[in-house]
């Protein structure tokens, strides 16, 4: 009875384990953000522990959606620059562009990436297939935004945009996380 019943189990695992291996991992608060690497316009790679030790900003953006989310960035550089209450050695806030949502060619992505990049004197990075959409769930066609503490937990995330009531509150968490 074993000797059948084996060949039944490894097909049933073979069939299932594509599956098990493809699920999507949602990211939430309280989760741990798991590893990615991406280029950048130079072609430079980058992953999480390029900023090691510090809270991170993560905006994964769909190109057509760019601005989207402008109000909440600039009140950011506004707390670095003017209020000093966020210090750029705790913090890094970049962009991770989802090219693999748009109609726009990667030329045209790269220059107004660019000009993001010269704004809030930040890095971006190139998502060119949405591995990280995929892997983390996150909105498609939208602006996402991913605050991560020193370890690398997830401690807010949002899809889309983000409300003016909300701004300072995500502000003074990215100033209590880069304090602890």
């Amino acid at each position: 009875m074993k000797n059948r019943l084996l060949p039944l189990i490894v097909l049933f695992f073979l069939i299932i384990s594509p599956c098990v291996i493809a699920q999507k991992i949602d990211i939430q608060v309280g989760t741990k953000a798991t590893e990615w690497e991406f280029l950048d316009a130079d072609k430079n790679p980058f992953t999480m522990d390029t900023w090691k030790g510090m809270v991170l900003q993560i905006n994964y953006v769909d190109p057509d959606e760019s601005d989207l989310n402008d109000e909440f960035n600039d009140l950011v550089k506004v707390a670095i620059d003017v209020d000093s209450i966020i210090s750029r050695d705790d913090f890094k806030g970049f962009g991770i562009v989802d090219c693999a949502s748009t109609w726009k060619p990667d030329f045209l992505i790269r220059a107004i990436a660019g000009k993001k990049a010269k704004k809030f004197e930040t890095t971006i990075l190139f998502d060119y297939d949405a591995i990280l959409r995929n892997q983390w769930n996150l909105a498609k066609d939208s602006y996402n935004v991913i605050i991560l503490d020193k370890n690398r937990i997830c401690r807010a995330i949002y899809r889309g945009k983000i409300a003016s009531s909300e701004n300072q509150e995500i502000i003074d968490l990215i100033v209590k996380l880069t304090m602890e």
